[in-house]
């Protein structure tokens, strides 16, 4: 199991520019836009209410920039889903998750381009999706993302206590 939640590296010049599965989002009432500051403290909460206590401090540290570097999704006024980039470190994207009833629609996709896209803007080249473990088929298929071999546990070996 070397490369279980392997780190995988995406080219971000060669994202394409469109995505069928997110064509429908605006039509079901879904926005996705940039975290604004005056938002910090609900999507604290959502994630902090969905996902895990890491995960909070990293959206936290999202805030650190301005703008920024986290997307939302919102419907109906509720927060949906989030996703970041910089926040582990400098060209990491993620945490990103969406509400679980929610998913396969295309939320986590469009979230993921959104990310991406900016991180593309700002001047990066190459994306590092940390620690993709279970998702690491959806993120080749989403935006051609490829498994950095011997990436376990990569950066996050401090954290698990590995060194």
């Amino acid at each position: 199991m070397p490369n279980e939640a392997a780190d995988m590296l995406v080219r971000l010049y060669d994202l394409p520019e469109t995505d069928p599965r997110t064509a429908g989002l605006a039509t079901a009432g879904v926005s996705v836009r940039r975290a604004m500051h005056i938002d910090r403290d609900r999507i604290v909460d959502y994630v902090s209410r969905h996902f895990s206590p890491g995960w909070r401090s990293e959206c936290q540290a999202a805030f650190s920039r301005q703008p920024a570097s986290m997307f939302i999704a919102v419907k109906d006024r509720e927060i949906i889903g989030f996703a970041c980039y910089d926040c582990t470190a400098k060209g990491m994207f993620g945490p990103t998750g969406v509400t679980e009833t929610l998913r396969g629609v295309g939320i986590g996709t469009e979230l993921l381009r959104r990310c991406l896209f900016s991180m593309r803007e700002e001047g990066y080249a190459y994306a590092v999706i940390g620690w993709a473990s279970d998702a690491a088929a959806f993120y080749t298929k989403t935006v051609g993302a490829e498994p950095i071999p011997n990436s376990h546990p990569g950066i996050y070996r401090r954290m698990i206590g590995m060194g």
